[in-house]
């Protein structure tokens, strides 16, 4: 029988969840007014293009999924760009394959791996989220889904790919280089691949990333690395942020590296320190490896706080906001 006293004791109870409903809700409330959104930053110093592309969208009140697309599109078109999209360097057989992928504010996320012939990934990633039950299609089987959603197959290897894959070829050595993209254009068998990632938050405070790349230069044929892997390459989660990755995807793989950034992040890591601890597990796991490459991770939390840490210097990463569209700064480092 419900009697006077449950009643009671169930109004007490109901008032109490009131009570602090309330009171999350002001936190949240208090956070969102200091937080300075919208905002978006990216990996590398061409993410300072992507991002004031990006920022088209958010600064009209733009959803933010919306924005990551349209910004990492800038670096997956750009001819002079050969880590990312169409003028990518091939895999060791002259192939030039692409991964990517995106994950929005709702947990829904598209990837797309070592898909040939279509020169924006992300975009396909985003179809294959919004359009197919699935979350990853990959090589003959994204190019044919890419077709028949009204993409052009166009060849990739460009005239500068093609010179830079032949000459590597002489001596076919993989000799991966750290922080390649402020090395472009060396010669002989010294090159590597960087990624963009980019993250961003709208202004109803909704998140959401990309991430793309041609991947590693001069790989084996069929080789993926974390780029289009949800929780390695990108994960976004809007209850507490996101992160991204950049570098030497099978270490990256081996630590679901973005995963573990955000759910330091939700143990209450500022994004830097997620990030450096994300670092430090790789260089824990493999000290030796970890002395000859380049990982690096960046993050953004749901208050708009962000940071990066990487395991060599040299990686940057760039912030776009009302206040300024240019910025690019210099991720802190182990080594």
């Amino acid at each position: 029988m419900y009697n006077r006293r449950k009643f009671i004791k169930v109004s007490a109870a109901g008032a109490s969840l009131a009570a602090l409903s309330r009171s999350a809700v002001a936190e949240t409330l208090a956070q969102t007014a200091d937080a300075k959104f919208p905002i978006v930053i990216s990996t590398w110093d061409f993410g300072i293009v992507a991002n004031k592309e990006a920022w088209k969208t958010l600064e009209k009140g733009g959803r933010a999924l919306d924005a990551v697309e349209a910004g990492v599109k800038i670096p997956e078109a750009d001819m002079k760009n050969h880590t990312v999209g169409r003028a990518g360097y091939p895999d060791r057989d002259g192939h030039v394959t692409l991964d990517a992928c995106i994950m929005d504010d709702f947990g829904n996320c598209g990837s797309v791996a070592a898909i040939e012939h279509i020169a924006h990934p992300v975009s396909v990633a985003r179809l294959v989220m919004e359009k197919t039950p699935h979350v990853m299609l990959v090589g003959e089987g994204a190019t044919q889904f890419a077709v028949e959603q009204g993409f052009k197959k166009e060849k990739l290897l460009t005239p500068e790919s093609e010179k830079a894959w032949k000459e590597w070829l002489k001596t076919a050595k993989y000799s991966p280089v750290i922080n390649i993209e402020n090395k472009q254009g060396i010669p002989g068998n010294q090159y590597n691949h960087d990624t963009i990632g980019m993250l961003a938050i709208d202004a109803k405070g909704n998140l959401s990333g990309a991430c793309t790349t041609s991947g590693m230069a001069f790989k084996m044929h069929g080789r993926v690395g974390d780029s289009p892997i949800i929780g390695a390459g990108l994960y976004v989660d809007n209850e507490v942020g996101g992160a991204t990755s950049t570098g030497v995807g099978e270490e990256v793989i081996r630590n679901v590296g973005s995963f573990l950034v955000v759910e330091l992040m939700r143990q209450g890591y500022s994004p830097e320190d997620a990030c450096k601890e994300a670092v430090k597990r790789i260089i824990k796991k493999k000290p030796e490896t970890a002395k000859q490459i380049q990982v690096g991770f960046l993050a953004i939390n749901k208050k708009g706080e962000y940071g990066a840490y990487a395991i060599q210097s040299g990686f940057s990463f760039a912030v776009c906001n009302a206040e300024q569209q240019d910025l690019l700064i210099k991720g802190k480092s182990i080594y």
